[in-house]
């Protein structure tokens, strides 16, 4: 292989300013985002359009260059970073920043990869549609990374999560060939769904270039509330009474323990501690209704006060205004920050079924403190589907450095073991990258790892497609 030339015909292709090799320029694409990978590249190659990234991969293919795709570099699997050999691109896709085409009739928007998720949003918006996939990092994360990784967020429950919110794609092939699949449709039976083999493969099988995605009625008015429980036992109860009485107005359902938000209001002092007392766990909840504010909040206190009624909440706190309401998600919202400015924690990020959430609580808490005597739980997540962020941290005093290079071995493979003989995942939205591949292989039946491999071989049979990722070497 002849770098030299690869890069002379990289930069006649992109011109000088868009092939990075210089240490100073490449730096912020080399480390991931919980800075747990730092890899080096032989360049970050940015092009402008679909056509200019065919034309690199094309290059890339042809001299046996292998590709790491990159949206907003904000994953948490080391998914979209290289390895340490300094023989693999980067190729970013932050200039491919356009929306193509808004279609509010057909409910339908295109967005190229490399457009922030609140760009997105924005553009829905601004033709009073709702585009629902809501994240943390929706600022500086892309819709390409958002579909390569299947992302979920605050809203799965109602709309779904990343691959259901897309109706069409068009990708790059590993070999260089442009596929045009930016169908607007809901039905298309004409063989198999390639959609569906791209969304979720982290950019394994082939680059997103574009998507077609799917646009919904603006709600005339959002109604909060965060509710104390006494466990994740009501917490369910709680979710069923929901569903029950809003159905589909039930657009979010977070579980929060109060450690959590004793932890939120202790880093971020100027946070406070919603309720007068103490209770085990809470639960936000959302409503999103299209007919009115009134219609909406006649709703919820009267699903609050059912819940009161039989003993599932302990205390309520309504949002009166929009203020109020994203204060309250700022609370859910900063638990992450929080942690982060706590040290070093030992993260997971899985999902069982609903109705198992209880059990695997019950049964993985112990196992975790016979292991790490004194580590408290961070547990926070998505409730109404499943997926849980199960973090563990270190003992009071307790250095979380040393913590973490102590026990996140054991204490992640009791954790996944639980989770399995749950019928869960290990990896519910943040899909596995370099950091869960190889743990993945061990919960994989040998067909299903037999299966994925036939996938790779037949889309990518030279191995120059963000090797290293999702599946083991």
């Amino acid at each position: 292989m002849n770098h030299a030339r690869f890069l002379i015909a990289c930069r006649d292709l992109l011109g000088h300013d868009h092939v990075l090799t210089d240490a100073t320029d490449t730096s912020a694409y080399l480390t991931d985002q919980r800075k747990r990978y730092t890899g080096r590249a032989l360049a970050v190659v940015r092009p402008a359009n679909a056509e200019q990234v065919a034309a690199i991969v094309r290059l890339c293919h042809a001299h046996r260059v292998p590709m790491v795709p990159q949206g907003g570099n904000t994953g948490l699997a080391g998914g979209a970073t290289p390895d340490g050999s300094g023989h693999q691109v980067v190729i970013s896709l932050r200039r491919l920043d356009r929306i193509r085409e808004v279609d509010a009739a057909n409910m339908t928007l295109i967005a190229e990869a490399g457009c922030l998720l609140a760009n997105v949003q924005a553009a829905a918006a601004d033709v009073q549609r709702l585009f629902p996939l809501s994240l943390a990092a929706e600022g500086s994360c892309t819709i390409g990374g958002n579909l390569a990784t299947n992302a979920g967020g605050t809203a799965v429950l109602r709309y779904g999560n990343a691959r259901e919110l897309c109706l069409g794609l068009e990708v790059v092939t590993p070999q260089g060939e442009l596929w045009d699949g930016l169908r607007g449709l809901r039905k298309d039976n004409t063989g198999y769904d390639l959609r569906d083999l791209f969304v979720g493969a982290e950019g394994t099988l082939g680059l997103i270039t574009a998507a077609t995605l799917k646009l919904f009625a603006q709600p005339a008015a959002r109604m909060t509330a965060l509710a104390a429980l006494d466990s994740p036992a009501q917490a369910l109860a709680l979710l069923d009474l929901a569903q029950r009485m809003a159905g589909p107005l039930l657009t979010g359902f977070e579980l929060m323990s109060d450690f959590c938000l004793r932890l939120v209001t202790q880093v971020f002092p100027q946070q406070r501690y919603p309720f007068t007392q103490s209770h085990p766990q809470a639960v936000l909840l959302e409503l999103s209704d299209i007919e009115s504010e009134a219609h909406a909040r006649d709703l919820l206190e009267r699903l609050l006060n059912a819940a009161s009624d039989d003993g599932i909440v302990r205390d309520a706190i309504v949002a009166n205004n929009l203020a109020q309401s994203n204060a309250l998600w700022h609370l859910r919202e900063s638990i992450p920050l929080a942690q982060s400015a706590s040290g070093l924690n030992i993260k997971h990020d899985i999902a069982v079924p609903v109705s198992q959430v209880p059990a695997f609580l019950d049964a993985t808490d112990p196992i975790v403190q016979r292991i790490a005597p004194g580590a408290r739980m961070v547990t926070f997540g998505h409730l109404g589907d499943g997926n849980l962020h199960y973090n563990v941290m270190a003992p009071p005093g307790v250095d979380p450095a040393r913590f973490l290079a102590q026990y996140q071995a054991s204490v992640s493979a009791a954790v996944h073991d639980s989770v399995h003989a749950h019928r869960g995942t290990i990896s519910a939205e943040h899909g596995l990258g370099q950091y869960k591949r190889d743990a993945s292989a061990q919960y994989k039946s040998a067909v299903e790892m037999a299966l994925m491999r036939r996938l790779k071989a037949a889309f990518d049979p030279d191995g120059l497609m963000n090797p290293g990722k999702v599946l083991p070497d």
